[in-house]
């Protein structure tokens, strides 16, 4: 169970309470009688293992990197094909 945490508007008295998600939340000060504010906090967040990059969460970058990486391979294979052929022709001559 949740642990919710409660300001007074009026007194400021601010205390914890363990509730359910089907309980209401709580709305009277038990120490003045007066209104009661839930407080809301950071969520704590532990990232753990060896890294975390920028296309790990995006399906569409990683992609696009790939096709780049993958651009640069075949034009380096193209480039590499037209030498040979150059040199083939030039033995044919």
């Amino acid at each position: 169970m949740p642990t919710y945490a409660y300001r007074c508007k009026d007194c400021g008295h601010a205390f914890d309470a363990v509730q359910s998600f089907s309980d209401d939340a709580l709305t009277e000060c038990p120490a003045c009688g007066g209104v009661l504010r839930k407080q809301y906090g950071s969520v704590g967040v532990s990232f753990k293992g060896s890294g975390f990059y920028r296309t790990d969460s995006r399906g569409g970058t990683a992609g696009v990197g790939a096709t780049a990486s993958s651009g640069g391979a075949a034009s380096g294979s193209d480039s590499g094909s037209a030498t040979p052929s150059t040199s083939g022709s030039g033995s044919a001559d």
